[in-house]
Parts: structure tokens; sequence; C-alpha cells
């Protein structure tokens, strides 16, 4: 062998040891010392080596190669199914295939590889047994992802000093299985009490809950730090965990079993079933340790970034001037997913994506797969297309852990690993739990029809509760008789529960109605002495600033000249916004905006944030700062206004709908006193987020008493930008509204905007409901659309404009419209050719304005048609909502009619000609069409 082939194929692993035993020879053991000791070091000038001396350094390779191998693929080797599934393993964890055998182990010294198991070994294969004690038991540690050598390095030393291994005394193995008998008793007395009704028991996966005890012991004992923790979760183990860790009574939920037939229901909260309901749990009942979990639907992850959402703003102080402070300590997330789900729904990675972004990050969040391998009917090979469950969490570089529900202490090791992780690098960690699931996706499924075998084993196979009582018996700590005492204890818990419980239907009354009329009575004026104080304060923090351009400078300027005549129309759609934003801070009352382009505005319009054109320089994923700070080179005006008293911050939002949108609800749930807007690019980029409207934003109220005001900034108008830029879905929203579970709105001119965001803010303590808005595009910069500054100081939010100019005594038609329409009808040819026709805008969709509407047409009395007028599809847009309510309103003396786009499958054109000559058509229609008689 030469010198050459040694360098290039050995040399580097072998010499950097040799360094380390030449700076401190002391740090190893005697073996290795003797080792080094009578090994010859490579130079230039050796051509040859003793054969002796070759094989060495081979052996001392294949052993860095072989630990390297038991490091990165011992998961494949781990034994992590608790129904024996054998490991796929990997050709690389026998020490064959590096050219190794036991007798090599056993002569090569422990000192040789680099591990705290090594300390005190005699040999490397003592150091090998051990490190395939820890990569390949009952734990599998995937990490060779990480690409961080602070955190690889931090893991490899927790993983292999044993840190975290759990040594129960008697007195903990004894509440182990304490623990574990309260779980499985819980199940089976629902199980025999109500054999018909759906639980979705946490059974195969029992240790979820001590995992679950053992992370909010932790937090509790940082209790400087912990103030809050969110547990999110679908339905599977959700009334244990209800129970258990959020200390819901079990008598209530006993009482939504018993849940009796009863037909006098008629007006009560409808309210949800059992397994979505959610939980707030003070610990100590000062509000110094609290629990939450939210309600979720059975989306199941849908959840997740309500939760990091609602985390975000446990943890933030919002009370004073400039951008809010977050204190990452504070709190701690856990977000509990399924198999299946984890790695089949996209809103799984599109949370992932806010982790390390500013305006969502929360620093860290646990997960937990409860991985009882098959999803209802669907087996892995149909449910993912990568080995584990969990791998989608690698592209984001969250270290994971495998880990067996059947070993407790395992699972308690991994929790503690997780834990410290989470709060030293503040970043995701993920615990993949594998377990199994006893009986079918609920109770009365039968899951044999599809995994015959997999359920033959699953019903041979012991309950952990039996398992770990067979252990501590043979350790000789569990007396005789102890583990079914223990287990009759808690059942005869659950029997006195049952035995309170009444077979009454316990129906959750509504909420508490608002003061009637408040909404129409709040002031929402702002003086023209706040107006002009507020003004002057914005030209002020700008003054000096470096702009990009002369354009961008004069657009911010501009604004400040509104008050320069206060009954000139000045103030467009940005300064309305701007100043309604200024007034609303000096009151006290913080803001939050995100969307996608939101800080300069998709359109252009806002420019809430203004970067230095000399001094600014784009941060880097490896330069950008995580926390709020305020920065002399990225200015935000709203933030260093001297009137604000309260915190105003602007996000642009990643490209995401559904997992943003979530996380502003979960942020407004928790901070209600908040204003807190989300704003999609284009109206229609909503639907993206369709559940979280659907299951969230409109029906939280109803379902389990929540009141979200959550502000959506939906673009909206039919402009010839084709089918995916031209609405917001009103009839979407118009078809969930009911029981006034929301605002709707479609505001036309400067002023309407200005008081309808200054409504929303002064009712979030009074009459708290979500606000929709559909907002323009054209007319942000069309010069009708400005108000004056007088309308901000003495104007107020009209649910309904008239027409400005119609005569009462002149009109016949009276066409109803909303939104950008209004303009394409009253600036179009036909308006001066028709003085029989008045034009009034409708700009409160919801609640209808029907004491409105009804003045109007008890105002134009010689009124013989009525038309809806708008430029959405029939099918679409406020007609189907508005025709039987005007009809309803006005009765059968005055019929309504509808103009405006023909039914369609797509919301507009594609073609701008197309699109012209269809709205030239329509606006036409709205003066002069001939209705037939009904």
């Amino acid at each position: 062998m030469t010198v050459t082939q040694i360098h290039g194929l050995n040399a580097g692993y072998v010499m950097e040891l040799y360094d380390k035993f030449l700076a401190s020879p002391d740090s190893f053991d005697e073996n290795t010392r003797a080792f080094f000791q009578n090994w010859t070091p490579l130079t230039d000038e050796t051509t040859t080596l003793p054969s002796e001396m070759v094989a060495d350094v081979y052996k001392v390779k294949a052993l860095g190669n072989y630990v390297q191998a038991i490091r990165q693929f011992g998961h494949v080797g781990a034994h992590l199914d608790p129904l024996g599934t054998p490991p796929i393993g990997d050709p690389e964890l026998a020490p064959d295939y590096h050219g190794l055998t036991e007798t090599d182990l056993h002569h090569l010294p422990a000192g040789l590889i680099d591990s705290p198991l090594a300390q005190g070994a005699s040999s490397a294969y003592e150091v090998v047994q051990a490190l395939k004690a820890v990569y390949m038991g009952s734990i599998g540690y995937d990490n060779d992802h990480i690409r961080i050598p602070e955190e690889r390095q931090w893991l490899k030393e927790a993983i292999e000093s044993r840190r975290y291994q759990v040594q129960a005394s008697p007195e903990d193995a004894l509440a182990m299985l304490d623990r574990l008998s309260q779980v499985e008793a819980f199940e089976e007395f629902l199980q025999k009490s109500f054999p018909t009704k759906y639980r979705f028991s946490v059974e195969g996966l029992d240790m979820m809950i001590p995992l679950l005890d053992e992370l909010v012991r932790l937090a509790d004992q940082t209790r400087n730090g912990k103030r809050t923790i969110a547990i999110a979760m679908a339905h599977r183990g959700r009334l244990n965990t209800l129970s258990h860790i959020m200390k819901k009574p079990y008598e209530e939920i006993l009482q939504d079993f018993v849940d009796p037939e009863d037909e006098n229901v008629i007006g009560w909260q409808l309210g949800d079933v059992k397994y979505h309901q959610g939980r707030i749990y003070d610990v100590y009942g000062n509000g110094e340790f609290v629990l939450m979990m939210p309600p979720n639907p059975s989306h199941l992850e849908a959840i997740n970034p309500i939760a990091v959402g609602m985390a975000r703003a446990a943890g933030t102080i919002s009370n004073q001037r400039g951008a809010p402070h977050f204190d990452e300590h504070s709190t701690m997330q856990i977000l509990i997913h399924g198999d299946s789900s984890f790695p089949g729904q996209g809103i799984v990675a599109e949370t992932f994506n806010l982790s390390r972004l500013p305006g969502y990050w929360v620093g860290g969040t646990i997960h937990i797969i409860a991985n009882n391998q098959l999803g209802f009917t669907t087996l892995p090979k149909d449910a993912r297309s990568t080995l584990y469950a969990s791998d989608l969490a690698k592209g984001f570089k969250v270290p994971v852990v495998h880990v067996n529900a059947d070993d407790p202490l395992a699972v308690l090791e991994v929790a503690r690993l997780a834990f410290d992780y989470q709060e030293l690098f503040e970043k995701d960690f993920l615990i993949d739990l594998v377990g199994y699931r006893r009986y079918g996706h609920n109770e009365l499924d039968e899951p044999g029809f599809t995994q015959p075998n997999m359920y033959r084993v699953v019903r041979n196979h012991p309950r952990i509760r039996q398992l770990w009582a067979d252990q501590l018996t043979q350790q000789g700590i569990l007396p005789t008789g102890k583990a079914d005492e223990l287990y009759n204890k808690h059942l005869a818990t659950m029997q006195e529960a049952y035995d309170t419980v009444k077979a009454e239907l316990r129906l959750e009354p509504p909420l508490e109605e608002p003061p009637k009329g408040i909404a129409k009575r709040i002031k929402t004026a702002v003086s023209l002495e706040r107006l002009s104080a507020l003004n002057t304060s914005l030209q002020e923090v700008v003054s000096g600033f470096n702009f990009y351009s002369k354009r961008l400078e004069n657009t911010i300027l501009t604004r400040r000249k509104a008050l320069d005549n206060v009954d000139e129309p000045l103030v467009d759609w940005a300064t309305a916004e701007e100043l309604a934003f200024a007034s609303i801070l000096e009151e006290g009352i913080a803001i939050r905006l995100t969307g996608q382009d939101s800080e300069r505005g998709t359109f252009s319009h806002r420019h809430a944030v203004l970067y230095d054109a000399n001094t600014y320089q784009e941060p880097t994923h490896s330069t950008i700062d995580l926390r709020e700070t305020v920065s002399p080179n990225r200015l935000v005006p709203l933030q260093v206004l001297p009137q604000a008293k309260a915190s105003f911050v602007v996000y642009n939002s990643p490209l995401s709908e559904m997992a943003v949108l979530g996380f502003e609800f979960g942020y407004n749930v928790v901070s209600p006193e908040t204003l807190v807007l989300w704003e999609a690019q284009y109206g229609d980029f909503v639907n993206g987020a369709q559940n979280i409207v659907d299951e969230f934003i409109t029906s939280a109220r109803e379902k389990w008493k929540q009141t979200p005001s959550l502000v959506m900034l939906l673009p909206h108008g039919h402009e010839g930008g084709g089918p995916d830029h031209s609405t917001g879905r009103p009839e979407r929203f118009l078809q969930m509204a009911a029981k006034t579970n929301m605002r709707i709105a479609n505001p036309t001119t400067a002023a309407q905007y200005f008081h309808l965001l200054r409504r929303q803010a002064l009712l979030l303590k009074t009459d708290p409901l979500p606000l929709v808005v559909m907002t323009p595009k054209s007319l942000l910069r069309l010069p009708a659309v400005y108000s004056t500054i007088r309308e901000l100081a003495e104007g107020k939010w009209q649910p309904l404009i008239d027409d400005p100019i119609a005569d009462p005594d002149t009109v016949t038609r009276l066409v109803f419209c909303s939104g950008k329409f209004y303009y394409d009808l009253v600036q179009s040819q036909y308006r001066p050719q028709h003085p029989e026709v008045a034009v009034v805008r409708v700009e409160q969709l919801y609640p209808f304005p029907a004491e409105e509407i009804g003045a109007i047409v008890k105002k134009y009395a010689k009124t013989t048609q009525i038309v809806w007028a708008q430029e959405e599809p029939k099918n679409m847009g406020a007609w189907d909502f508005m025709n039987y309510r005007i009809k309803k309103l006005v009765g059968m003396d005055i019929p309504v009619n509808y103009v405006g786009r023909r039914r369609s499958s797509t919301p507009a054109e594609g073609s701008k000609t197309l699109h012209y000559t269809n709205q030239a058509i329509i606006t036409q229609y709205a003066f002069d069409w001939k209705f037939k008689p009904e």
C-alpha cells in the first residue's frame, strides 16, 4: 500500500483523531493512547507502510464509517412498531458492510469513537453496542438533514450523553401506571356506556397523554417564561386530552354523550359535536399559566395555523407605540397531527413555512404525529410517497424523532429532548409517536374489512397499561393486585360522575346580544383639530427621508395636502385608510395588517412601509431578524406616530391564503382588542382559504361561542382582469350570512372606508363581528371616489347612499347597486338621458339594511320598477341575496328585476374587448331595458 493510496482513501478521519491526540493525549483512554503512540503519521517522504499499519488505518476508517452509519441510519433499524413489524434496516448497519468483524471491534480502542458513550468503555465494541442501543432501540433519531453545525452537535451530544434518559423511581413508575389506568378507564367506560356513540379513542396511543403531561410540566417549571400553551389537535384522542390535560370535568363530557332527544330546542345555540370542542384551562386560577385548546372541526390540520396565531397573540404586548413586542419564551405551541393528514394536507407545509417568518414566528413549535399507522381505511402506501409520515418536516430542517408508543420511558425521554431543543434554538421539533388504533376510525367502524391481518394482531396485543404493569411486577415495584386497584378506582370515578348526569338536553344559550342599535349609534367622526394634528405628525415623521423616487415622495406628500381645503375632495382611499389607522392608534387600539404585498399594497397605493433609497439593504436568510425592530432605513410612519397609544404592524405574507388567514383568525380570537386585518392580493384569492372562512370565521360564533372580529379586505370589481382577478366572491359570504354572524360591505368612497374601519375598531369590545370588505382597484385613484376632510370630521358610516341628483317626483325606476358598478352607471352616457332613473348605492350588504332601503322606496313613491343592477353574473354577486329581501320589503306592488351578466360558471371574461362589450350592455339595460311584466 502506497502513501498516496492512504492519503486519498483513509487519512482524513485518522489524521483528525491523531491531531486531537497530539493536542490532548490525556483526553483519550489508555488503549487509544497506546494505539497512536505506536502509529506513524504519514509524511510526504513516506512511500510505503508496513502491512499491519495499513490494516490499522483501514480498520479505523471503517470504524468511523460504521459509527456514522449507526447515527445516520439507525432509525431504520429501530424497533418502533408496538405491533412488532420488524424494522426495514439498512446494509450499512452491519459491521461486515464496512469490512469489520466483532473481533476487530474488540481490538480497536474506544477512544477512536468521538462520543460521550466512549467514556469508560474498554473497546470500540462496547461503544458500538451502546450506540446501537441508543439509535436502534425504541427511539429512532432522524436528524441527518439538520445542516447547522451547532444544532447537529447539540443533538448528537444530547442523544449520546443520555442526558434525557428517564430513570423512573418506584414512585414515578407507579404514577405512570396510575395515569395510564386513568386514560384507559376513561375510554373503556365510554365504550361500555355508549357503544353506539363516536368518541375517536386514543387507545393504542395512550402515551400521548403522559407525553403532554411531561411537556406541560416542563413548561410550568420555566414559570419565569412560559405563560401560555396552545395545544391543537383533531378528533383522535381529543376527549381524553380535554379531560386529563385540559381538566374538563367528566360530568360535562358525559352529559354530551347522554344527549337525549328533545323537540323544544328552537332558538338555542346550534353548537358542535363533543369531539370538536375546545377549552381554556387556567392552571393556577390567576392567569399566570394558561392552557388553550382551540375548537377544531373535522378538517384535521386546519387548526394548525390558528393555534400558532393564538400563541403569537398570547405572547404579544401591543399597548404601546411602535411595533408590538413578542416574547417568544412566554408561549409554547403543541400541534398534534395525524399520520395520514400530516403528509396529505397542504396546510401543514403552509404552517411550517410560517415558522421562520418575522410576522408569524413563535419561537418554535413542538409537533406530535399521533401515528396509528392507518388513515381511516387507508394504508401508508396509499397515503404518502415517503418512508415516514414525518418526512415533510425534513424539508424545513426540523429535527425528527420516532418513538415506540408502547415504551413509556422512551416517550418521556423524547419529550424532554424536544422541549429543550425548542427552548434553546427557538425552532420546531417533531415527535413521531408510533402506535396503533385499537378500533376502527370510529368505534362503530369495522377495520378488519380492510386490514384483517393488522387487526388480528391488534386484538391480541396487550394494552400499554398491562405491559407497563407487567414490567413493574417483574421489577418488584408493583404489589399484587395494585394494577387492578388503580384501574377500578378510575372506573369508579367515572361511574360517580355518570350518576350525577341527568338525562336532560344540555343546550348552550346563544351569546348575549350586544346593546340594540349600537353599531348605528357609534360615532366614527374625528374632529378637524385631531385630523389636522395627525396629518401634521405623519408629515413630520417622513421629513428628510430618502425616498426611492420623486414619484413616491410626491405620492406620500400629496396625502398631507388633504387638509388644505376642508371642502375639496382631496382624500383618496389610501389617505382615508392612513388617517383612520392613525386615529384608531390614538385611541389606544392596536392594529395588525397582513397580506400579500400589503406593505406597499397590490396596486401601489398604501406605502405603509418606506425604504431608505441610500442605506436600506434587503436582508437575507442569514441576516434576517425575527424580532420586531425599528430601523432608521426602514420607516413605518404609523409606528413612530407621536399620538399613538398602541402598536401598529404590517407584514407582507407568504403566498399562502389558508394558513395565513388561519393564523390571523387565531391571533384575533386571543387578542380581540386588536384590529386585525387580512388583505388578499385579489379578492378571489380568498378561494385558497375557503376552509378557514367556512369552518371558523363565519361559523365560530354559532358553533363555539367565539366572537371573532377579523377584517378581510378583498379587492373586487370587473375591470377586464379576467376570471381570476375580478371578484371577492361576495355571493359566498352572503350565502353564509345568518343570525348576524358578520358584516359585509362594499364601500364606494374614501370617507365610507374611513368610517367603516373606525366603526369596526370602536365595536371590538361591544359588538365584535367579522368584517368582509369588497375593496376597490381602479377606484383607488378615481377622483369621484375622493372625499373631503369634512366628511371624515362630520360624517358617519352610511349603509346606503341615496342618489344625490334624482328628483322623487320624476323617478319611476329605482336602481339599487353596490360597489364600483355605481360609477359605471352614473358616468355613462345614459345617465343624463334618463332623469326617471335613480341610482342608489347599497354600501352594507349584510346585515341587510332593511330600514334604509324601505325609507328610499318610500321616498321615491312614484317608483313602478325596482332594479338590482350588478356587474357579476346572475348566479354570483348579491342578486340572489337581495332579490328575496327586497321583494319581501316592498311586497307584490313593485316588481324587482335583475340587470347584470347572465349566469356563468366563471366570474368574468378573459377578453378585455368582450368585458367592455358586456359592461356597456348591462350599463345601458339598467336605464332603459323594458322588463316584461311578471
